[in-house]
């Protein structure tokens, strides 16, 4: 299976912007252990794919 990207540049900054809000807010107590959610969209942003997206049919990467 290849994956073929389907996050554009604005939701990419989104994700990994939330993915790590979510993960210091984590770390340093503001929230409990359920902000480590954060990884999701920190990851998908980083590989610029989301499995949801794809199952779905919608694209933010304007290909």
């Amino acid at each position: 299976m290849t994956i073929i990207e389907n996050i554009g540049t604005v939701d990419r900054a989104l994700r990994v912007a939330a993915g790590v809000g979510l993960i210091a807010a984590t770390l340093l107590g503001y929230i409990g252990p359920w902000g480590w959610i954060g990884v999701v969209p920190l990851l998908t942003g980083m590989i610029k794919f989301c499995p949801l997206y794809r199952a779905i049919g919608i694209t933010t990467s304007g290909d």
